[in-house]
């Protein structure tokens, strides 16, 4: 929905918000008690309501504005029926005016009927479909809807659910809209789809289903009415009947038994029924109307049935009444809806920017966005708070970076195993880098070639982390820049561009950084943590011990500080140097806990 419908919807409706449900009703009331009793040379509705049609002038504007695809539904009255229910007979009586004919499916697509009382003797009738308008009169109204139908639907005998709408303003017809679908059929004739019941099933149940739409159900007098297809569909989405208006036609055919069947009620019609007889052949309304007077009159059976309950002239007056008062009903709702969207719309269309038009406005908002930008970060990056994004686990970056980190611990640590080949590679070491030196000094060489053998083996875990920590913070820096620049989409591809760079020249140099700091421990040993010489020191007053049960008892396992149980192999062919591996191993388990902490 743009900026600018809802105002336009908005209008329509806005100056009849103050008529209130009472008051349209009360006026109903006074047109019924003056419509009560319809004698022959009376048209179909000769009292004009002034403050009806307004209001259904509104709802047709709001119809023709499409209100329906923001969910807004309106009061609407849905003619269903069989397929030859007689359903194109009721509407040709109401309009006055002749409608499509033929075998099968006459009505192809929904036929929103919009009559409407006009004091000219001179008709004004058209079509309007597709964005266009198109002029017609009572002697070719029947095909101009054929052929719109063709252009809508196509020429074959399939349905289409794009709406046609017919506008008749004709002298003495009642001020209704009507929406007619398509006749019912479960048997598919040549060249209609296979699945041409389940389409216009699908139809009816969109424009009936709303507690908006009344129901005008067209019944033939000939068929049972709880075996109707339009019955059971009805029933379907107003089980109680409550707003269910039934029609029985073709009364004259049928008499028997029809007074029983309306008075039992066995299929739940709420608001009752309406008997008529359909007009036959070339008879004039006028002429059809008295028709359907003298038999309802003097016919043996029909009339025993209630003189409010049968004619033409009353099923337009109860269509009026229910028409008003659905409309009375629902109008509230609809404006405080309209209102409720057009608040929604007036609230995103003050969030857009103006247009950046100077290179100081857009200096002004790429500066706005940065600064709202940076303090976001800092919240989640820095402060750890999540009030911006409680419920977006991704954007809560402190914690992220914690379990990071403690991924990258728990794999360090994993990496510096010192009890696998327990002092077997110092042995080698030692073995390979003697010398002219004193007898208790240790080779600072074979520290070294140990010390970065160790390194090398860990060296890819930091950059790892590197390279993980910056992918995460790209995603959150991007995520915050996109948010905050929402409104600017001719700033926002600049502005990520720019971001990626930056992110990515921050981790080039954070991953040289880490690389130097992998290789400076290659480099040399050395630290000044005192606990280097507090470990070292609790290591090796154990090794006597360690070396008498390796050399004098042949242990296989021996204990390191006191907890640390370590395979060892056959070491006692290397007796004159395991003071001096057991010293390094010492030493290099002592020194390595430094590393791990200093990475």
């Amino acid at each position: 929905m743009s900026g600018g419908k809802p105002s336009s919807k908005r209008e329509g409706v806005e100056e009849y918000e103050v008529e209130s449900h009472a008051s349209v009703n009360k006026e109903v009331e006074v047109h019924v008690e003056h419509e009560a009793i319809f004698h022959d040379h009376v048209p179909i509705v000769s009292y004009y309501n002034d403050r009806i049609t307004p209001l259904l002038d509104a709802v047709d504007r709001l119809r023709q504005l499409q209100v329906v695809k923001e969910g807004i539904q309106l009061p609407t009255i849905v003619v269903v029926g069989d397929q030859s229910s007689g359903k194109s007979s009721v509407l040709e009586s109401l309009a006055c005016i002749h409608l499509p004919r033929g075998d099968g499916i006459c009505t192809r697509v929904p036929l929103i009927m919009r009559l409407k009382h006009h004091p000219s003797l001179v008709p004004d009738i058209f079509l309007q479909f597709n964005d266009k308008t198109v002029p017609t009169d009572e002697a070719h109204v029947a095909n101009a809807i054929n052929l719109a139908t063709d252009e809508i639907a196509g020429n074959g005998k399939g349905i289409s659910n794009t709406e046609l709408t017919l506008v008749v303003k004709k002298n003495g017809v009642p001020d209704l809209t009507l929406v007619d679908l398509p006749g019912i059929t479960r048997v598919p004739v040549h060249g209609q789809p296979e699945d041409i019941y389940e389409q216009i099933a699908n139809i009816i149940m969109k424009y009936i289903s709303p507690d908006e739409s009344v129901i005008l159900n067209v019944l033939s007098a000939s068929v049972d009415f709880s075996t109707c297809e339009s019955i059971m569909m009805s029933q379907k989405v107003d089980k109680k009947g409550e707003r269910t208006l039934a029609v029985v036609t073709k009364v004259d055919k049928s008499p028997e038994g029809l007074p029983e069947k309306v008075n039992r009620n066995d299929v739940n019609i709420g608001l009752g029924y309406v008997c008529v007889r359909n007009r036959i052949g070339n008879e004039s309304y006028e002429d059809a109307r008295k028709e359907e007077a003298a038999l309802f009159a003097t016919h043996q059976l029909l009339s025993k049935i209630d003189k409010s309950t049968v004619g033409i002239q009353v099923l337009a007056q109860k269509l009026v009444r229910i028409q008003a008062s659905i409309i009375a009903k629902c109008l509230p709702g609809i404006i405080r809806k309209i209102d409720e969207r057009l608040t929604d719309c007036i609230s995103e269309l003050n969030g857009m920017p103006r247009r950046l038009s100077s290179v100081a406005e857009v200096v002004a908002a790429f500066t706005g966005i940065i600064g709202s930008s940076r303090e976001s970060l800092r919240k989640i990056l820095v402060r750890g708070e999540i009030d911006e994004y409680p419920h977006v686990k991704d954007m809560h970056g402190t914690a992220r970076l914690v379990e990071m980190l403690n991924q990258f611990s728990t794999e360090l640590r994993k990496c510096s195993d010192h009890a696998k080949n327990f002092m077997i590679y110092e042995i080698e070491v030692l073995e390979e880098t003697k010398g002219i030196q004193l007898p208790n000094i240790l080779p600072n060489t074979a520290i070294l070639t140990i010390l970065q053998q160790k390194v090398d083996e860990i060296s890819d875990l930091p950059v790892g982390l590197v390279e993980k920590v910056w992918a995460y913070i790209r995603g959150v820096v991007i995520s915050v820049l996109n948010h905050h620049s929402a409104n600017y989409r001719q700033l926002q591809l600049f502005i990520g561009r720019a971001a990626h760079k930056l992110v990515d020249k921050m981790k080039d140099r954070s991953i040289d950084w880490v690389t130097e700091i992998v290789q400076m421990e290659k480099e040399t040993d050395y630290t000044c943590n005192p606990e280097y010489m507090k470990e070292w020191n609790k290591l090796i007053a154990q090794q006597q011990s360690v070396i008498d049960n390796i050399t004098n008892f042949g242990y296989s396992k021996v204990t390191i500080d006191g907890s640390r149980e370590v395979v060892v192999g056959d070491l006692r062919g290397h007796k004159h140097v395991l003071l001096e591996a057991f010293d390094l191993k010492m030493r290099l388990i002592a020194y390595w806990n430094i590393v791990v902490m200093r990475s």
